[in-house]
Order: C-alpha cells, then sequence, then structure tokens
C-alpha cells in the first residue's frame, strides 16, 4: 500500500487539487455574481413599486382633498343658507315688534284720550256731589230738628224719659228674645238630639256588633291548684329551699296559707306571675319537685311564655291586619295579654279598640287600617309601665316614635286620654272607641268602695244646682235622674239645670264612658175630699 502512494506522480497531483480549488473559485464567483445581478433586479423591481405606490398615494391624495374642498364648500353653503334663514326671521320678528310698538303706542294715546275725558267727567260729577251734599246737609239739620221736637212731645205724652223708655224697651225685648232663644235651642237641640242619636245608634251597633269579646278578671294573683294538702309541704322543701329556688328564679311571692288545695301567686309582673304558675302547675302534676328540677321547668315555661307572647302579638296583627309590625312591637303586644285593667283584659280591649276605630274610620270615609293600627296601639305603654317610669300615654308615644310610626298612631297614643288635644280625625275615633269599649256593660269592674262614692258624688253634684228637689244615680252611675221643683223651674229652664249638672260633672268627676243627665219636670195637684 506504501508503495502505491509513494509510487504516485506528485506534481500531477499538485495540479490536479489546484485544478479543484480553481474550479471551485470559479463557481463561488459565478454564484455571488448570479446573486448579486439578482438581488439588483429584485432592488429595482421594489424601486419601481415603492415609485407606484407614491404616484398612488399621491392621486388618491389629490382625490381626497378635492372631496374635502367639495364637501367644506358644501357645508359652507349650508352654513350661509342657514345664517341667511336665521337674519331672514329676526328680521321678520323685528318687523313684528316694532308693529306691536307701533299698536301699543296707538292704543296709549287712545287710552290717554279716554281718561282725559274721563277725568273731565269726573270733575263735572264732585262738583255735582258737593252740590247734593250741601243740599242733604240742610236736609238732615232739619230733620234732627224735627226728631228732636218728635223727642220732647213723646217725652211730654208717656212721662217717660229717653233712658228710662230705653231700658223698658231693652228689658221687654230681652224677656222677648230670651224666651226665643231658649225656645229655638230647645227645638234645635231636639231635631240635632234626633239624628245625632239615631246616625250613633247605627254607627255604634254596627261597629259594636262586629267585635264583642269576653272579658277577664285577673288582678295582682293567681292560683294553682294542688291535689292534696301534702303537696304544700312538697312545694316548701326541706328548710324552704323549694319554695326560695321558685320565688328566687321567678321573682313571684308564694302564699302557702290555710286555703284548702291551691297555692297563691302573688307578684306586680303578669308576666312573671304566669311564668311562676305555669312552672307550678308542671311541678304539682310531675310530682319530682326539687331545686333542680325547679330550675328545669322554669326555664322551659320561661320559653312558652314567650313563644306564647309572640304567638299572641302575631295573632293580634293579623285579626286586625294592620299590615307590616315591627318584632319588637308584636312582643310588647303579646306582653299585653297577662296586663289587665279594672278586669279588662289589655290586648283584648285593644283589639276591641283597634276593630271599633276602623268600623267608625270606614263609615266616615277615613282611612280603616290606620285607624285599626292606632286603636290597637293606643295602650302599648300598659306592656312595660311597671318597668318604666312614666304613664303608660308617655311611654307609649315613646315606643312608637322609636320604631317610626305615623303621626295619626301617635296622636292617638297621646291624647286618648284627654293629656293634649287630639290632631287628627283618626285620634278621635281611637278615644271614641277607647271609651266604648270601657264603658260597655260588663267590660269592667271597680271596687265597691270606689263605686258608692261614685254614685254619691254624682247625686251631690245634681242636689247642690238651684231648683233641684232629689236626684237619684241609676244604672250603675251610668245616668242620673234629677227632679226639679216646678215653681222655680219652668219648662225652658230645665234645659239650663241638664247643661250645669253636665258642666260640673265634666269638671269635678273622673269617670269611664259617659254619664247622662234626665231633668224631670212634674206638676202635681192634690186635694182630698171629705
Amino acid at each position: 500500500m506504501f508503495n502505491i502512494l509513494f509510487n504516485v506522480d506528485v506534481p500531477a497531483l499538485i495540479t490536479f487539487i489546484l485544478l479543484i480549488v480553481v474550479g471551485i473559485l470559479m463557481g463561488a464567483y459565478i454564484g455571488y455574481m448570479v446573486r448579486v445581478a439578482h438581488h439588483e433586479k429584485s432592488l429595482k423591481a421594489s424601486r419601481e413599486e415603492a415609485a407606484r405606490i407614491i404616484e398612488d398615494g399621491k392621486k388618491e391624495a389629490e382625490k381626497i382633498k378635492r372631496e374635502q374642498v367639495f364637501e367644506a364648500k358644501q357645508e359652507i353653503l349650508a352654513l350661509r343658507k342657514e345664517f341667511d334663514n336665521d337674519v331672514r326671521e329676526r328680521r321678520q320678528v323685528v318687523l313684528t315688534l316694532e308693529e306691536k310698538v307701533t299698536q301699543r303706542e296707538n292704543a296709549l294715546n287712545n287710552r290717554s284720550q279716554y281718561l282725559d275725558k274721563r277725568e273731565e267727567s269726573l270733575d263735572l260729577k264732585e262738583q255735582k256731589l258737593d252740590e247734593r251734599k250741601e243740599q242733604l246737609d240742610g236736609l238732615y239739620s232739619k230733620v234732627e230738628e224735627l226728631v228732636k221736637e218728635q223727642e220732647e212731645k213723646l217725652v211730654f205724652i208717656a212721662g217717660l224719659t229717653k233712658e228710662q223708655a230705653k231700658d223698658l224697651i231693652m228689658a221687654q225685648v230681652k224677656d222677648s228674645i230670651s224666651q226665643e232663644i231658649a225656645q229655638f235651642i230647645r227645638d234645635e237641640e231636639e231635631q240635632a238630639k234626633a239624628v245625632v242619636q239615631q246616625k250613633s245608634k247605627e254607627l255604634l251597633a254596627l261597629a259594636m256588633q262586629k267585635f264583642a269579646s269576653e272579658t277577664t278578671s285577673e288582678r295582682t294573683v293567681s292560683v294553682v291548684e294542688i291535689p292534696n294538702e301534702e303537696m304544700k309541704g312538697r312545694i316548701i322543701g326541706k328548710e324552704g329551699r323549694n319554695i326560695r329556688t321558685l320565688e328566687a328564679l321567678t321573682g313571684v311571692d308564694l302564699i302557702i296559707d290555710d286555703t284548702p288545695e291551691a297555692v297563691v301567686l302573688s307578684g306586680f309582673d303578669p308576666v312573671r306571675r304566669e311564668i311562676a304558675k305555669r312552672a307550678l302547675t308542671i311541678l304539682v302534676q310531675d310530682g319530682r319537685i326539687h331545686p333542680g328540677r325547679i330550675e328545669e321547668v322554669v326555664e322551659r315555661a320561661r320559653l312558652e311564655i314567650d313563644m306564647f307572647i309572640r304567638e299572641a302579638g302575631e295573632e293580634a296583627v293579623f285579626k286586625t291586619a294592620i299590615g307590616r309590625v315591627h318584632p319588637d312591637l308584636i312582643k310588647l303586644l303579646g306582653r299585653m295579654s297577662f296586663r289587665t285593667s279594672y278586669g279588662q283584659n289589655a290586648l283584648k280591649h285593644s283589639i276591641e279598640v283597634a276593630f271599633l276605630a276602623g268600623k267608625l274610620a270606614a263609615e266616615i270615609g277615613e282611612d280603616e287600617i290606620l285607624a285599626r293600627r292606632a286603636g290597637l296601639f293606643h295602650d302599648i305603654g300598659k306592656a312595660v309601665d311597671h318597668e318604666i317610669e312614666g304613664s303608660h300615654v308617655e311611654i307609649g308615644v315613646d315606643i312608637v316614635r322609636r320604631y317610626k310610626e305615623p303621626k295619626e298612631v301617635i296622636d292617638a297614643i297621646a291624647s286618648h286620654h284627654g293629656d293634649k288635644e287630639p290632631e287628627t280625625i283618626i285620634a278621635v275615633l281611637v278615644a271614641a272607641a277607647d271609651a266604648l269599649s270601657a264603658a260597655r256593660p260588663g267590660a269592667r269592674s271597680e271596687s265597691m268602695d270606689q263605686y258608692m262614692k261614685r254614685l254619691t258624688q254624682l247625686e251631690e253634684i245634681s242636689n247642690e244646682v238651684e231648683g233641684v228637689e232629689k236626684s237619684y244615680a241609676i244604672q250603675a252611675g251610668r245616668e242620673v235622674r234629677v227632679i226639679v221643683q216646678p215653681e222655680k223651674i219652668d219648662d225652658l229652664g230645665i234645659i239650663s239645670v241638664a247643661r250645669t249638672i253636665k258642666e260640673k260633672i265634666e269638671e269635678t268627676m273622673t269617670y269611664p264612658g259617659t254619664i247622662k243627665v234626665t231633668v224631670i219636670r212634674e206638676k202635681r195637684a192634690t186635694e182630698v175630699a171629705k
């Protein structure tokens, strides 16, 4: 192998290699030249394309320029046309105003001429009036002289002075007018009473027949029945621990005395008293009575009462259909189911007032729903009046004002007991409904002492009036019948007596509902045959 390699002709090999290198260089140069030619051709084409694009752009720009110039000319023409129209309209307005001014000047000139003529006419009339006044003054002087002469003649004929005659005539006229006034008052009152009585009977009957509720007689005590006397000892517990626990948890006093088979619960808060009553009833029925069980039962009773309060409030709102009510107000309404006033359940009374006020409002065209709402909330302060200082009216006003109730509701609460003058018709209707609900038979109860004092005071007030012979309070003090002395009081005078007694009763007495005053005058003639 080495021999073959070393036997090759070296000069020929070099020549061959050089030829190859020269061929490669020539190919590279030819390729470079071809590439340069191609690049120059492409560059020339690009320059021609650029020139064409520039030319097209110039043409397009020229075209756009011509279009914009045309559009600008058109807009200028339109603006000029609009300006010409505006100038023409303004010129027309100016011409119209000038015509009106001219007409106004002509009218003023005519008015001036008319006023001048009117002034001349008034001057003439004034002169005539002055002359007429002078004539009337002369006639008036003559009339005064004649009147004076006539008065002197009348005084001479009658034998009375002018003042005496005047007093005599005034006395006669006064007596005549007083009789006529009394007769007129009596006729008008009788007519008004006939109409008002009939209408009021219809309204009240309609309102009251729509709603009637039973009354309750709770006070500040509750009674829990027990099966036997042995249960009393179990309630007391060892060393009194059961009764102390129950009293501490409920805030109610348990009175365990000699009353057979009964335990009395005493407390000012009706809700606490009801919780204690339910808890004690459950404990007595269950038989397991010890402090732990008492705590459990009292807590359960408290939850039941809370649920009952909410349900009672919701039921009252649902019955009266007054719309949305704040949950806190619903709870306060429910608490009123345990509150009584003169034996009348406060919640049932409020519901009754709501219905009565609503019916009365419907009859006279007022807002029935708003009247029912005001009637339902009128005693809302009684729910917490034993916990907050102040009257139930003040407390109720603060409560409903806090919950953004309508002004009619606030006014009804503030004025339903006459603490202030009512400002709305709704307040007047609620006050009337409250009086109806409290005054109807069986609605409220009162102690015998208060009852007797009220009847005695009623008769004493009537007997103090001059001309009254005797008086009797009847119908549980809702009417007083007064018998007058016929020789001192005539038929027309009994009207004045009745009004006087009514005013004295209103000024001096406090009473639920209304009191009717009936005055009777009777003339008797008695002879004895022998």
